[in-house]
């Protein structure tokens, strides 16, 4: 099809705003799927994906419309993620379209991650086309959105489109505004091929299938093909589209969107981003390429030792369709044999773990989740550590600087003081607050990443009764006052509750911690010591006090030396166990306490 006959857009939204639900009603309204194959969420293809409403893959598919005014033209939906974890990948397929539809709820107004998106999308001059969703609510306030687009995201009310996904309302008017305002796409100028890889996945039968959009030239099968940022060459086997099942194509031209497999067999080769372009004339990168790099880490480990080879299994086939995911092996004195696993952020890591329990089967525990330290060392060198056993001895260190982020809390009115104390709670500063409405602000705050790994989203909810929203960027490096914290039981370091943590939340921690641990760890013949210490200070300590035998219970009458003699004789048996006893640690412990 000619260019002037093709749009390319993306629909971008906070979580839950109805992007899914309008990609069912324009696949619908284009005749794209048969109406006896439709059903909700077409595009999400996890069991977790409709569970949690959720986006985690991109999802291509090209529809044929025929406009108002009697042309047929090509539209390319790519459906992106809608969560912070996978913003590259946001970014990346943004950045293969000339415009994006904005949802915009008409009952919750603009939230964090449309502010996010927005600027996302901005960044790459996408033309947006505001769809405020929803409208047939009976709490549905559509002037308030339109007052919110303005104020907060300056973007015209009067031309946002009105719609309901759910009751197929406006479905039209919002296909002809796709025609009228998205430009079509224009080929770049460059000498030969010049094709985009937005996203990848792993089919067993064809290797990897590569999502690609064409920027110049054509893609044909037979092609000799090189991949710009990893230096391979590879011939193109197959070409295509999605509708939203793969069908084939002849070839792709400038403008459109599809899929592509060529003898490409692990998806490390194919880098999200990287260009393609002829073998024999190469064509110059297409921009904004960058590694993704891993935010977050933890060690998983199966319960079961014997499950290692099992786990080994389902975390490679696992890392075939998510190529953000990475892992190594790594073995523990107290969790035996286990991997090293990095994520891009939390809501990445629970759905990587919560596919290994349902689709492969897997019992596993993860340990407490970290973050990527950059370690200033006396002799210049800076180390990246995300394993607090690798962290060097304190004489070694310069300074220690942690991951910082940019947050946007979004927050209802009266609830302004507790949100403010949370950020403080979490060693964050705020940088300055909006007013959105009458009802709610947005608080824009740096704070640092290990502060909000664990409960920060949950606090928000409920200290908000629901209505707050948050989302995050990163945003660089800071020196910070961190420590190791060593659990000691019985004078030895265990080295699966060590942590990195601030100097100021060390004492709790470690309080915390020894607690919890008393309350796991089994009673022995002797009192054992637990005990939280940085370097060499104990900061907190516990006693798990020992089994008693009464010894004195055969002495009855007669002189209290007799009683004294046979309490020192074992007193001393317990001091000689103790010196040379060691404290087993049983797996039940270490699950209690990761939980908690």
């Amino acid at each position: 099809m000619d260019t002037a006959h093709i749009r390319n857009f993306s629909i971008i939204a906070h979580i839950d705003h109805g992007k899914t639900t309008l990609s069912d009603r324009l696949l619908q309204r284009t005749g794209t799927v048969a109406l006896r194959e439709m059903h909700d969420q077409m595009l999400d293809a996890m069991d977790l994906e409709r569970e949690r409403g959720i986006t985690i893959k991109a999802h291509p598919v090209t529809m044929y419309y025929r406009a108002k005014d009697g042309e047929e033209y090509e539209l390319n939906l790519i459906d992106t993620p809608g969560h912070v974890d996978f913003a590259y990948e946001v970014s990346r397929s943004l950045s293969a379209c000339e415009g994006a539809l904005l949802i915009v709820d008409a009952a919750q107004g603009v939230e964090a991650q449309t502010v996010a998106n927005v600027h996302l999308a901005m960044k790459q001059n996408l033309t947006i086309i505001p769809v405020i969703n929803k409208i047939d609510l009976p709490h549905a306030n559509v002037e308030q959105a339109r007052q919110q687009l303005e104020d907060i995201l300056a973007i015209p009310a009067d031309t946002a489109v009105l719609a309901s996904a759910k009751q197929g309302i406006g479905i039209d008017e919002i296909l002809e505004a796709i025609i009228a305002r998205i430009p079509p796409p224009k080929p770049t100028g460059a000498p030969s091929l010049q094709t985009l890889v937005f996203d990848s996945f792993f089919d067993t039968y064809k290797g990897v299938v590569t999502h690609v959009r064409v920027f110049n030239g054509e893609l044909r099968p037979g092609q000799q093909l090189k991949l710009l940022h990893s230096g391979r060459t590879v011939e193109i086997k197959e070409v295509g589209s999605f509708n939203p099942k793969p069908y084939v194509r002849d070839c792709l031209t400038v403008g459109e969107t599809g899929y592509m497999t060529a003898n490409i067999k692990s998806p490390k080769d194919v880098k999200i981003g990287d260009t393609l372009t002829d073998a024999r004339h190469p064509s110059p990168v297409l921009p904004g390429f960058q590694e993704v790099h891993p935010m977050v880490f933890s060690g998983i480990y199966p319960i079961n030792p014997g499950d290692f080879e099992n786990l080994k299994t389902s975390l490679e086939k696992l890392q075939l369709n998510d190529s953000a995911f990475v892992f190594q092996t790594e073995s523990s004195v107290a969790l035996g044999f286990g991997f090293r696993c990095g994520f891009l952020g939390l809501l990445h890591m629970e759905i990587v773990q919560e596919r290994l329990r349902r689709e492969y089967e897997m019992d596993i525990i993860a340990t407490y989740p970290s973050v990527v330290y950059r370690v200033l060392m006396t002799d210049g060198q800076v180390k990246d550590i995300d394993n607090p056993a690798f962290l060097p001895a304190v004489t070694y260190i310069e300074a220690i600087e942690e991951p910082m982020v940019k947050s946007f809390v979004i927050t209802p009115n009266e609830y302004i003081g507790d949100i403010m104390n949370l950020i403080s709670e979490k060693r964050g500063a705020i940088d300055h607050t909006e007013t959105l409405d009458q009802r709610r602000v947005m608080m824009t705050s740096r704070i640092p990443l290990n502060e909000i790994l664990i409960d920060f989203h949950d606090r928000i909810k409920s200290i908000t009764r629901g209505y707050g929203s948050m989302d995050y960027e990163t945003c660089g490096y800071e020196v910070s006052d961190m420590v190791k914290l060593d659990t000691l039981v019985n004078g030895d370091s265990v080295d699966a509750f060590s942590c990195i943590v601030h100097r100021s939340k060390a004492e709790g921690r470690g309080r915390a911690l020894a607690a919890k641990l008393k309350e796991v760890i089994p009673k022995q013949q002797y009192a054992v010591a637990i005990q939280a210490a940085i370097g060499g200070k104990i900061i907190a300590r516990e006693t798990i006090s020992a089994l008693r035998k009464d010894v004195t219970a055969k002495c009855y009458g007669g002189d209290i030396s007799r009683k004294r003699k046979l309490l020192e004789k074992q007193r001393e048996g317990k001091k000689r166990m103790k010196s040379i006893g060691t404290v087993n640690i049983p797996q039940e412990a270490f699950i209690e306490v990761l939980k908690a």
